[in-house]
This record gives structure tokens, C-alpha cells and sequence, in this order.
């Protein structure tokens, strides 16, 4: 009888104790969440004080540069607009799908030759992981252009489509008037900020186990990433973590279409750059991402300010790729100039 009462007794303890360890922990991630929300609305509130605190002296010799050729511009949009008579929607479509595909498909289809062959030397004398795609499996390689296609022409057509009257709703997106350089350079910084906190919150969040088997290993396919790559996920993902993130910006500042291609052009080449695994003379440093792909769990973000503030940087931090990420101003590459610890016994 005693041990009855005892056992029921422990029995009772342990489950309150579970109760109160499964209360702790979503306290715990409560506090996380709100903690991240609080560091996300810093680095926002931190990044448009920074944009308008330098607007006038920053930007004004480029302002110089934009008002000497800005009627260029303005009478090239002029004979485009024209040319399109009156068919918005069309237009929109050109420069918000056709033109980022193109400019996606130009860049990878270089960096597809040196993955694929080996050559030119020039860009392969810069590959981070020396001894990976060297060159690429061909199937692999198929498989990967497959899915990127699919995810183009399936998901991201579409979702630029449904863009179209959002747009109108807070704006004229086809407007006959260029935005100014200002409001152009301003609008494309806040699309930059707004990218980095959706797409590392997201990108996080595809990392949780119940998520990332079913839907972010597709992209974790590819330890060693190429370009091509950067839009290589599944579709979900593709939806969240790939569109979403630079298409919100444009819709809530009601850019007009010029911007926003803009904006799209440069995100598609960045997200190139970033996965093409090679650390090329004069182009933004891809070791940060080459290295996510290569552990898992670190370098979430784009600009990495909020691996910053989350620590979700400090592995990388410790590493040689961490030295090496900065522009190459020079042709020597940087795995010589800076070269991996010997291990031990070499």
C-alpha cells in the first residue's frame, strides 16, 4: 500500500515537473520571439535614422550624376511607356519577370560554364571549396536548372501577377514620371532592410526540424552551392523565403515599376553571387553563405546584421572564411593569400 502511495506520489511530482519545464520553455520562446522582434525593429528603426541622417551629403554627387543623365532616362521610360500604349499590366510584367529572369539567367549562365567544364581557369582559380564541383555532375546540374525553372515560371509568374493590383491599390506602378534618385536610392535601402529581417526570420524558421526535412533540405541538397542554386528550393519555400522577402518592400512603399525592377535585378544577382561558390575579384563576398551551406546552422541572414545580434554568427567568426569575407580588390584569391590552417601532422 505504502509503495502504491509513493510511486502515485512521484508519479504526480514528475508530471508537474514536466508541466513546469514545458511552461519554462515557452516562456523561454516567448521571450525569444519578442527579444527578436525588439532587435528587428532596431536595425529597421537603426538603417532609415542612417538614411536620412546622410541623404543629402552621401547622395549628392550621385544626384549630380542622375540629374546629367536623368532626362536620358526619363526619355527612354517615355518611348517605352508609349510603345506599350496604355497596356500596364504588360508592362509591369516586363520589367518585374522578364527582365530579373533575364538578368538571373546572363550572370548563371557564365558561372554554368565554369561549373560545368572547369574553365575558364580565371574563374575557377576562385573557388571556395577547392575540392567540390570540380566540376559539377551534369544530372545534378539538369536537376537543379529543372527546378529553378519550374519555380520561375510556376510560382514566382504568378505571384508577380497577383503583385499587379496591390501595386495599383497603393500607387501608379506604370506612372509616366520616373521616380528621383533620392527616392529611388531610399526606397531600394528600405527594400533592403525589410529583405534581411523577413528572409532570416523565415529562413530560421524552415530551419526548425519539423520544417527543414520536409521542405529547406531540398536546398541543403547542395553543400558546395553554384548560382544557380540561390532559387533552387522547394516550392513552399520558394513562395516564403525566396519571393516574399523582396517583393514585400515594393508593395508596401508603392514603387514605381522602374524600382522595383531594379530592385529585383540587383536582389537576383546578389543571391547569385552569394551561392555561386566562387569569391571573384570586385563582387560582394559569397563566404558568408557558402559557409551556412556548408554547417547548417549558421549565417541565416543576407547583410548578416541580425546574425549579428542573434549569434548566429560566432562560428563563422572563428573560421578562415571569416577573414576572407571582404571584396576582393586585387586577382590574387583570397584561399592563397589567406590559406586554411595546415592540420595537424601536414
Amino acid at each position: 500500500m505504502g509503495i502504491n502511495k509513493t510511486a502515485t506520489a512521484e508519479s504526480t511530482r514528475g508530471k508537474d515537473m514536466k508541466r513546469r519545464a514545458v511552461a519554462a520553455e515557452s516562456a523561454r520562446q516567448t521571450g525569444q520571439v519578442w527579444d527578436s522582434l525588439k532587435k528587428a525593429a532596431f536595425v529597421l528603426g537603426s538603417g532609415l535614422f542612417i538614411l536620412v541622417a546622410f541623404r543629402n551629403s552621401v547622395t549628392w554627387h550621385l544626384q549630380r550624376f542622375w540629374g546629367a543623365s536623368g532626362d536620358f532616362w526619363q526619355t527612354q521610360w517615355g518611348k517605352l511607356h508609349s510603345l506599350f500604349g496604355g497596356h500596364e499590366v504588360a508592362l509591369f510584367f516586363l520589367g518585374t519577370m522578364l527582365a530579373p529572369t533575364i538578368a538571373f539567367w546572363s550572370f548563371n549562365a557564365i558561372l554554368m560554364l565554369a561549373d560545368a567544364t572547369g574553365v575558364p581557369a580565371f574563374i575557377t582559380r576562385y573557388r571556395i571549396q577547392r575540392d567540390r564541383n570540380n566540376p559539377v555532375e551534369p544530372a545534378k546540374l539538369w536537376q537543379a536548372v529543372r527546378t529553378v525553372l519550374f519555380n520561375q515560371f510556376c510560382l514566382s509568374a504568378p505571384m508577380v501577377m497577383l503583385m499587379y493590383p496591390i501595386m495599383q491599390w497603393r500607387g501608379n506602378p506604370c506612372g509616366p514620371e520616373l521616380p528621383t534618385f533620392h527616392w529611388a536610392l531610399l526606397e531600394i535601402a528600405i527594400f533592403g532592410l525589410m529583405e534581411e529581417i523577413m528572409f532570416y526570420y523565415s529562413h530560421r524558421l524552415f530551419h526548425h526540424p519539423a520544417l527543414y526535412k520536409h521542405f529547406h533540405k531540398v536546398h541543403h541538397e547542395w553543400t558546395a552551392p553554384i548560382g544557380v542554386v540561390a532559387l533552387y528550393a522547394h516550392p513552399l519555400e520558394h513562395v516564403l523565403s525566396n519571393m516574399l522577402p523582396p517583393m514585400l518592400g515594393p508593395m508596401l512603399m508603392g514603387s514605381h515599376v522602374a524600382t522595383t525592377t531594379l530592385w529585383f535585378c540587383v536582389a537576383l544577382v546578389i543571391t547569385s553571387i552569394s551561392h555561386c561558390g566562387y569569391h571573384l575579384p570586385f563582387l560582394p563576398s559569397p563566404e558568408f553563405h557558402d559557409f551556412h551551406h556548408l554547417k547548417f546552422n549558421q549565417c541565416y541572414g543576407v547583410l548578416g546584421v541580425l546574425d549579428r545580434l542573434h549569434g548566429t554568427d560566432t562560428v563563422f567568426k572563428k573560421t578562415k572564411a571569416y577573414e576572407r569575407h571582404t571584396l576582393l580588390l586585387n586577382l590574387m584569391p583570397l584561399s592563397e593569400s589567406i590559406p586554411d590552417t595546415p592540420k595537424q601532422g601536414e
